[in-house]
């Protein structure tokens, strides 16, 4: 429409004619007022995906707390020495060194264990500590105590429940060690009875 007023053009027309025009072009730039508050497609997936990840980080946590616990080991047991100890008792040490076929220095304690009480032993378990020279521990062993016994040509170290220490016998025992602590004082080490097995 032509707003140039020509022959039978009122100004009353062209005052219409305005009006219409600014009433398109205010409708083609503002949105309705209803669409203001809807969420776009794009808004959606967002909201969905971040669901989704915390949903998955859940679920992590849930499996990583349900395997700590059913993966932690139960509390130790903690078993009292036997109140057989006092009826053995160790004596007449003596050391020794000797090269092995690979010749490496293998060192031997040996001395005598004696059976004071009524029952037989079948195991006994001792720990050696060997010290430095200022007194501290160099060297912790836990080891089996194995009695002597010889084969005919030679002698040779046996577990107690091949050959149990009955009550009132005493048997040599042996000792062995490949290896020894560099800061060790060279002083007898101090052993100790620590378990009792009996029959």
């Amino acid at each position: 429409m032509s707003l140039l007023p020509g022959r039978g053009t009122s100004l009353w027309d062209l005052h219409r004619a305005q009006a219409e025009i600014d009433f398109q072009n205010r409708t083609s730039y503002n949105l309705p007022m209803g669409t203001l508050g809807t969420p776009t497609p794009v808004a959606e997936e967002r909201d969905n995906s971040r669901l989704i990840i915390i949903g998955a980080v859940a679920v992590v946590i849930a499996i990583a707390l349900a395997a700590a616990f059913l993966l932690k080991e139960p509390p130790k047991k903690v078993i009292p020495p036997s109140i057989y100890i006092p009826q053995l008792k160790l004596s007449d040490f003596k050391m020794s060194a000797a090269e092995n076929f690979v010749g490496s220095t293998v060192s031997y304690i040996d001395g005598t264990v004696t059976n004071t009480g009524n029952k037989t032993v079948t195991a006994v378990q001792v720990e050696v500590t060997f010290k430095d020279s200022t007194g501290q521990v160099a060297q912790l062993e836990p080891l089996p105590l194995r009695v002597v016994r010889s084969n005919g040509a030679y002698l040779e170290p046996v577990d107690l429940n091949v050959a149990p220490l009955a009550p009132g016998q005493q048997q040599p025992f042996r000792l062995t060690f490949d290896r020894i602590s560099a800061q060790w004082n060279h002083e007898y080490p101090d052993i100790k009875i620590t378990d009792v097995t009996t029959k």
